[in-house]
């Protein structure tokens, strides 16, 4: 029996990084697709649990593909997936290709990766995907379907994803892939928040400022971004 794969993203179901990885992943098992209907970047691992959570059918371009667009976080459009709309429980939970890296500490925030920690929470082994903002697809497209291939042959840890980015670079500039990269401590972005306008009654209106920070300990998954390297590792969620 071919394998189930669940795929989910935080950018939204008509992303094209979405699509990009469920092309990928039709080589390998049969791909279901839920995900949310519109942006829902740093929304980490919240879930819907006081108001209801519509699903619907949707078109994503790719033939023999089940697809479904869903209101809900992306750790809901798993807890949905895999738990009322597959006909049998994922073997795998992909999440992204998300337009902008996952790493560091901002993976806290980051829903891709909630989606990922809450396929691994209900039992699956399950990988998060990310790349650059500015569109280089190259090195990304590459890598991919070796990537896939070579880690969906792990085996699963409870508690933990597998955490990949892709730099946004040349394919002949990247330096290849390093694996086991630690999360960084250091951050993306240094942010601050600005004043975009006054209030009534003494309010304010802010914005939030990110300023790139481009330091990194060695053997992380920031610094091997940095480098232009393929980073591959896995994350523990909490309590694990």
């Amino acid at each position: 029996m071919a394998r189930s794969i669940l795929i989910t993203n935080d950018d939204g179901i008509d992303a094209e990084g979405l699509k990009r990885l469920v092309i990928a992943s039709c080589a390998f098992g049969d791909v279901t697709v839920v995900a949310p209907s519109s942006q829902r970047s740093a929304a980490s691992h919240s879930i819907t649990l006081h108001s209801t959570i519509d699903v619907f059918p949707h078109d994503i371009g790719v033939e023999g593909v089940k697809a479904y667009s869903c209101s809900g976080t992306p750790a809901d459009c798993v807890r949905v997936g895999s738990l009322s709309i597959m006909e049998k429980r994922p073997d795998f939970v992909f999440s992204g290709i998300n337009r902008g890296y996952n790493v560091a500490s901002d993976i806290q925030y980051s829903a891709t990766a909630g989606a990922a920690f809450e396929g691994a929470f209900q039992g699956y082994l399950s990988i998060a995907f990310s790349e650059g903002f500015e569109g280089l697809h190259e090195v990304t497209d590459a890598y991919l379907p070796g990537l896939i291939g070579e880690l969906i042959e792990r085996p699963f840890i409870p508690g933990r994803i597998i955490n990949v980015n892709f730099p946004e670079c040349t394919l002949e500039e990247c330096g290849g892939i390093l694996y086991d990269r630690t999360v960084s401590t250091r951050m993306i972005y240094r942010d601050t928040y600005k004043e975009t306008e006054k209030l009534p009654d003494g309010g304010v209106r802010l914005m939030v400022d990110g300023h790139r920070n481009y330091e990194a300990e060695e053997g992380t998954d920031l610094r091997a971004i940095f480098d232009r390297f393929v980073s591959v590792g896995t994350v523990p969620n909490i309590g694990f």
